[in-house]
């Protein structure tokens, strides 16, 4: 969606009511960045959204006729592939803040993209975009048919985006929120690889989104009060350029969210101060995040149903109460505690869970999803507790009983009063107090957590090296994204991903079959979604075991060593839509053994609240 077609209809952010409404409209109207291009715009007394349109209309040209070389001239090619992927980052702040769709369809993952909405609208697409190209390209047997193919489509799509691209409705806060969405996006995405599979080339493209940083940000210069802080501004990002040099598997990425991502955060801060910014409302980072890796860094409440209120103290306290009452079920001895203990990170520590058929996962970090259960079948923490008051073996109720259990608790019956006052007593209210308890299970308190923060002193070098390798060589991060290694999509945290990486179903690597639990095909029975399971988090998972949906692994070396084979294609499952790459990750002995030992440094020390 573009933003013309909204120009005539446009909601004023200050008078939005709807803060879930807000969210979806902050995806059309961040258009802000502009990035550093051969050619120099000089307009430099214009108004900021336009000096913004004529270098964004200047790189994106630059991406289309690199990409009309790369057609004609097959020879050159790979460098002209290259060089219009390079003015591709340049638009990338601005594009993919003012059009979600078309950044998605640009830079998207070389698998296909299904979409279920429900049983009647599902739609298989298959991919295109950079990634695809790259892929394409550099590859031993080029298929020219299927790389001309593509270059047509892109080259199309980004003419149509150079053509129907506006600038008219930006404020100061919209600038300050792109800014920082494109810091945050190197520290969690662009730095790991996960944009370019073959060429690992993201430390380069890192360094041109800086410098297209750093030219926004002069645009704004007679905004700073305090100059020094502007000059504190191009030091930064000077620096972060020169860091971000060196070899792919080398980069130390723990020291540069720790030195650069965390005082860019700072600076940022600083900035909105100077400034004198108000924001209409929060996304899904906090306006005044301190950190990448802290109890306020996320706005919970983007990760819900806004129509439901705000997580409050009160509803986590009642929540927990209902959390751990055994009266809520028919036989009155089974709770959400007798699956989800606190003392085993609120797993259970069984390879399958009594009553069910897949193991069960930890509830730590769970509220910063997108989706819930291993196949996503629910939407919200709300919708998930439905499936658990059903399912005749575990609560085996229904939500009018569930109700009326309630109802005859004065205790219950008072507190709800206070907390949702001027109602009667139902089972959504009930559904939200227990939800919200789960949301308040973000502790952010681990080891790894107070060393990036600088709050001690205590990590090693093997586990920094550990993150270094889970962030880059070992490529797990394209999958388990930092700050809370599960599949939420980082910056905007819009989707939960969920992948076919060949589980088998038992622990073989000789004759190893897939594991017969078809996960995400149950949900709409679309076939090419067979054994898709969500990304779960890696935080705490030293707790959890055993591992995978179906405790297969009771070990972590089993489970890196699954991974360093090339996951199910490694061990001889053939999946056509395995999301996993089946190459080998060449992990060596002391790599693995560095690995296990940053994961370990994810263990939460403050879990049952």
């Amino acid at each position: 969606m573009l933003l013309k077609d909204w120009k005539d209809n446009m909601i004023s952010f200050t008078s939005l009511k709807n803060v879930k409404g807000a969210y979806f409209a902050i995806g059309l109207f961040i258009i802000l960045n502009i990035s550093s291009c051969t050619k120099e715009v000089k307009i430099e007394n214009a108004p900021f959204n336009v000096q913004l349109k004529e270098q964004f209309t200047s790189d994106i040209g630059m991406a289309i006729t690199f990409l009309d070389s790369a057609k004609s001239d097959r020879i050159q090619i790979k460098k002209h592939f290259i060089e219009s992927r390079k003015f591709f980052k340049k638009i990338e702040p601005i594009l993919s803040s003012l059009d979600i769709e078309n950044y998605g369809f640009l830079n998207q993952p070389n698998i296909l993209k299904i979409e279920e909405e429900d049983y009647t609208d599902i739609k298989i697409k298959k991919p295109s975009g950079y990634q695809v190209l790259e892929e394409e390209i550099f590859t031993e047997k080029v298929d020219t048919v299927a790389v001309s193919n593509h270059i047509t489509l892109v080259y199309n799509r980004l003419k149509l985006i150079k053509e129907n691209t506006y600038f008219d409705h930006l404020k100061t806060y919209h600038f300050l929120w792109l800014f920082r969405k494109s810091f945050i996006r190197i520290a969690l995405t662009g730095i790991t690889g996960f944009d370019s599979p073959v060429l690992e080339n993201s430390l380069e493209e890192s360094k041109v989104v800086y410098v297209s940083l750093k030219k926004y940000l002069s645009i704004f210069k007679p905004e700073f009060k305090d100059q020094s802080l502007f000059d504190k501004w191009n030091k930064e990002i000077d620096q972060s350029i020169i860091d971000l040099s060196g070899k792919f598997n080398s980069f130390d990425r723990y020291h540069f969210i720790k030195n650069h991502t965390h005082k860019q955060l700072e600076l940022w801060n600083q900035t909105v101060q100077d400034w004198d910014v108000k924001f209409p409302f929060e996304l899904s980072i906090k306006n005044n995040a301190p950190s990448l890796f802290s109890l306020n860094t996320f706005n919970i409440d983007y990760f819900s149903d806004q129509n439901l209120g705000k997580t409050t103290s009160e509803k986590i306290i009642l929540g927990k109460k209902l959390f751990n009452d055994t009266n809520l079920s028919a036989n009155k001895k089974i709770s959400c505690a007798t699956c989800h203990i606190s003392e085993k990170a609120f797993a259970d520590g069984k390879k399958i869970s009594d009553g069910v058929t897949r193991n069960a996962p930890t509830l730590l970090y769970a509220a910063l999803q997108k989706g819930f259960f291993y196949d996503k079948r629910a939407g919200s923490l709300e919708g998930q507790i439905v499936s658990v008051i059903e399912n005749e073996n575990e609560f085996h109720t229904n939500l009018e009983t569930l109700e009326n259990a309630i109802k005859k608790d004065s205790n219950y019956v008072n507190a709800f009063k206070t907390i949702y006052p001027n109602r009667k007593i139902s089972n959504l209210d009930i559904r939200n107090a227990i939800a919200s308890y789960i949301r308040s299970l973000v502790p952010f308190d681990s080891k790894f957590d107070r060393n990036i923060n600088n709050l001690e002193n205590t990590i090693t070098k093997g586990e920094i090296n550990g993150f270094n390798l889970f962030n880059g060589k070992a490529k797990c991060a394209t999958c388990h994204f930092a700050p809370v290694f599960n599949g939420t999509v980082p910056p905007d945290y819009k989707e939960s991903e969920i992948e076919l990486i060949g589980v088998p179903e038992q622990n073989d690597t000789i004759n190893a079959t897939i594991s017969k639990d078809l996960g995400r095909y149950y949900v709409y029975k679309t076939p090419e979604r067979k054994h898709f399971f969500k990304t779960s988090t890696v935080r705490n998972v030293d707790k959890t075991g055993p591992y995978m949906h179906n405790g297969v692994y009771t070990t972590l070396d089993e489970v890196l060593d699954f991974y360093n084979r090339g996951g199910g294609l490694g061990i001889g499952i053939i999946s056509k839509n395995q999301t996993l790459p089946g190459d080998k990750l060449n992990l060596n002995k002391q790599e693995i053994n560095d690995i296990i030992a940053f994961i370990k440094t994810l263990n939460d020390t403050s879990i049952g609240y």
